[in-house]
């Protein structure tokens, strides 16, 4: 098992510790509930060095990732911006959803999921090999979320006065680079907030200062529930190699335009768009008691037939219910009822148009 630079520091603060992706990961400090409400309440600050930076480097590296790409790096229109995009494979399966930074002249950064880091290296790897590009992992780095209303406040407190002053003046998707550090305005919450890249002991020294200034450590526990209030999908659950973007509520992040950019995927997306996608994504919450969880079946509002899954659900903490995605029939539609089939007893719940928060 891998662990982040920051491993002892969780311990020390009596993290429950659990795999994750391969990585010996912090699931919460003791309670997620708490965890999650000082995010949408005040800020919180996640440890997410598990993830993978991906620095691409090369003459070729905007015309390698135009192809490797669902969206279009080329409409990232400066340096210091940011795009949510999609790796494919020829069947239009989603590889894995990352984001991905014009850095310099020649020179992209990629954020991937942990659990996909090796598979991803490969996968570029593979189609890397037409073009003048080299590719490196940053195991050297380390990755920090600081997030909720007040992160702006706390970022100010434990960086220096002018680079936080430029900090909090990005707008989302725009990112900051000074020396090695990486200050972007992204996140998995829906909260305003950054994600900050940086060698491992500029790392530890921006963790300590945010736990000296009283901001609360995050585990990977609330980062779920957060990001399903948030609407945001998970790799692996929502979205697979072997599901489309289409049905899954990404058809935003392909970019179709211009017709003649040929991408990995494009192909078989192309078929489905014509034919219309039999699935559709949408929001399922619980009108009583219950939690939602993954694989669920959900049957129409008379209980008689199947209409879709639950792709990942769980308890909503500012709700109060239980809330979930669902890759469902596409003649289903936003207000309708349905049963979720929970080990033979039906539970009512509504189809909604996530986010379940407003941001």
């Amino acid at each position: 098992m891998n662990r982040t630079s920051l491993f002892e520091r969780h311990q020390q603060l009596k993290a429950r510790i659990a795999p994750f992706g391969g990585w010996e990961m912090p699931i919460d400090y003791g309670s997620q509930i708490k965890e999650h409400k000082a995010v949408r309440e005040r800020c919180g600050l996640f440890d997410v060095s598990h993830m993978g930076v991906v620095d691409l480097h090369g003459p070729e590296v905007e015309l390698f990732l135009r192809y490797l790409l669902s969206n279009d790096v080329a409409r990232i229109p400066e340096d210091g911006r940011a795009q949510y995009t999609l790796m494919l494979n020829e069947q239009g399966g989603v590889v894995d959803d990352l984001i991905v930074y014009r850095m310099a002249t020649g020179w992209f950064r990629l954020v991937v999921n942990a659990g996909g880091r090796d598979r991803d290296m490969a996968w570029i790897r593979r189609w890397m090999v037409r073009f003048k590009v080299t590719a490196e992992m940053r195991d050297d780095l380390g990755l920090l979320a600081l997030q909720g209303p007040e992160s702006d406040d706390r970022l100010m407190e434990i960086t220096n006065p002018a680079l936080g002053e430029q900090a909090v003046a990005l707008k989302p998707f725009h990112a900051l680079m000074v020396g090695d550090v990486l200050i972007a305005r992204t996140g998995y919450t829906g909260e305003r907030g950054f994600e900050i890249s940086a060698p491992r002991e500029q790392i530890e020294r921006i963790w300590d200062g945010a736990m000296e200034a009283g901001v609360q450590p995050v585990g990977l526990g609330a980062r779920d529930t957060l990001r399903l209030e948030a609407g945001y999908n998970l790799y692996g659950s929502d979205m697979d190699q072997e599901t489309s973007p289409l049905a899954t509520g990404l058809g935003w992040v392909v970019c179709w335009d211009p017709e003649d950019r040929l991408f990995i995927g494009r192909t078989a997306l192309e078929a489905e768009r014509l034919s219309g996608s039999a699935w559709k994504r949408l929001g399922v919450v619980l009108e009583g008691r219950g939690v939602l969880r993954d694989g669920q079946e959900l049957l129409s509002g008379e209980g008689d037939r199947l209409i879709g899954l639950v792709t990942s659900g769980s308890f909503s903490p500012m709700l109060g219910k239980g809330i979930g995605l669902a890759r469902l029939r596409a003649d289903v539609k936003v207000g309708d009822l349905c049963q979720v089939n929970q080990r033979g007893r039906k539970l009512t719940a509504k189809l909604v148009k996530p986010p379940f928060i407003a941001s």
